[in-house]
């Protein structure tokens, strides 16, 4: 008796665990039969590509998450059904895919099963200009610097990218992408060309500019390309992280007073490549230097230059649209520290002295 008592133990536990599994089933079909518009719903028509990072480990609801954080879909809960009920979760591989918001649940879902790990990876430090990020993607990619420059300089007024990101439409068309190619690492497809990396660098400049930065360029009278601009200049001037927004301070009083910026960055951009040194920056510059012709050279010219010199990175950007109030007027760098750091001046007699004490040459960043 006892043995047939546990038979019929065992079954019922079997059946009511069949039942449940069953119910679990109809319940999930019933809840996706009543989702198919928000199946087929992208969470936006920006068909921007983004790297998607799936972790080793990661549930299937933590990668629901971060697909809603990085705007992908809009529904994690919907996301985490879906591909319980296609018996999609177990096969999410660990890899890092490339996704945009115009996919749907059910294309992502798919997406998520093989890992789209890039098989090219290019690093662009802050403050380089484009001759030196088109060297430098040659060199980690298989994209010839030719190509990204003629796409940087000229090519993108013919192409689609104004079109995708509105805010090309402040650059004037005789202008480069100088200055709005994020700088960042990347990862992109074996085949991937110039556009590719660059349609990259654009999307993640949209992501990090945002209106709160814009809206602090116009507090200041500076357009977006002008506040770039002068992000750029903050960029090649800082080394030291909380001179930045003292930097962009004397730069802001400069301006706003009618004063040349007399930015030394703008005539190492104005001077070019210098071949005895094998850079684009020149890295001592005496008073003959700072005559240099050329619409640039902001000891010359009032106002800001006419684009941007580099790639800015977000803290100079930031910087540059909300600088710290001071009374400086004048710096230079501290030839005594050598950490890169500055010493500041409020008056020009102050400054003298401190140029003076450097011997009466102009150090620069590199």
């Amino acid at each position: 008796m006892k043995k047939t008592t546990l038979v019929i133990a065992l079954m019922l536990f079997l059946i009511s665990s069949a039942l449940a599994c069953s119910l679990e089933s109809l319940y999930l079909s019933a809840y996706i039969d009543g989702k198919t518009t928000e199946l087929e719903t992208p969470a936006s028509n920006d068909p921007t590509p983004m790297d998607f990072v799936v972790s080793p480990g990661m549930s299937v609801e933590t990668i629901g998450n971060q697909l809603v954080h990085q705007g992908l879909i809009t529904d994690a809960t919907l996301f985490r059904r879906y591909v319980q009920y296609q018996g999609l979760d177990a096969s999410i591989q660990a890899g890092t895919y490339t996704l945009n918001a115009a996919m749907t649940i059910p294309q992502i879902a798919r997406a998520l099963q093989q890992a789209g790990n890039p098989d090219q990876q290019v690093t662009i430090p802050e403050g380089k200009r484009l001759e030196e990020v088109a060297t430098l993607v040659a060199s980690q990619t298989t994209i010839m610097p030719d190509a990204y420059l003629q796409l940087a300089q000229t090519g993108w007024v013919q192409s689609d990218l104004p079109e995708k990101y509105p805010f090309l439409t402040q650059i004037p068309v005789t202008a480069t992408l100088e200055g709005f190619l994020f700088p960042d690492t990347y990862r992109i497809p074996k085949e991937a060309g110039a556009y590719d990396l660059v349609d990259r660098m654009l999307a993640n400049f949209q992501r990090q500019v945002t209106p709160e930065i814009e809206a602090g360029f116009a507090a200041r009278g500076l357009t977006l390309f002008e506040g770039l601009t002068l992000a750029s200049i903050v960029e090649r001037e800082a080394v030291q992280p909380d001179e930045r927004p003292v930097i962009a301070g004397v730069y802001h009083n400069r301006l706003r007073d009618g004063w040349p910026m007399a930015a030394c960055p703008t005539v190492q951009y104005a001077l070019g490549y210098q071949p005895e040194e094998g850079d684009w920056w020149k890295s001592l510059l005496y008073f003959e230097d700072l005559e240099v012709a050329s619409p640039y050279n902001t000891y010359r010219h009032l106002g800001l230059p006419p684009a941007p010199i580099a790639s800015p990175g977000l803290a100079a950007i930031e910087a540059a649209a909300f600088p710290a109030e001071t009374e400086y007027y004048f710096f230079m760098v501290d030839c005594t520290a050598g950490d890169g750091s500055h010493v500041f001046a409020r008056t020009e007699t102050e400054h003298l002295e401190n140029f003076n004490a450097c011997g009466g040459v102009y150090g620069t960043n590199p």
